[in-house]
């Protein structure tokens, strides 16, 4: 699985929160890892530098083989915040996504038990 980070001008900090983008990213997706080819991460800073609240933005898409891509954005008030809810989100709908084509694959199936 690659991962790519993408920062605007506004965010400082850039080498630690790639480390903690990709060793998150790692660990939140592991599960998927076969399946993902590429994930990437877009971090800003909405307003710019200036306080306005929830203004940190993280985009997190990820490409799983023979499918379409699925994206997922948070804002928070903190890159760190934007960025880890981003991929609870992220894994949420993978697991979603993922985990029905698995169940489809030879899952168990309730027309298959037998009658008691």
């Amino acid at each position: 699985m690659q991962i790519l980070i993408n920062t605007d001008n506004n965010v400082e900090g850039r080498d630690k929160l790639a480390r903690l983008v990709e060793a998150t990213v790692r660990t939140a997706l592991s599960r998927f890892s076969d399946q993902i080819t590429r994930v990437e991460a877009h971090l800003g800073d909405e307003s710019a530098g200036r306080p306005t609240g929830d203004d940190k933005r993280c985009m997190l898409e990820a490409r799983v083989g023979g499918r379409a891509p699925v994206a997922v954005t948070n804002y928070a008030d903190t890159l760190e915040k934007a960025f880890h809810g981003a991929a609870d989100k992220l894994k949420r709908l993978l697991e979603s996504e993922l985990g029905r084509l698995d169940d489809r694959k030879g899952g168990a199936s309730i027309r298959g038990a037998e009658q008691r």
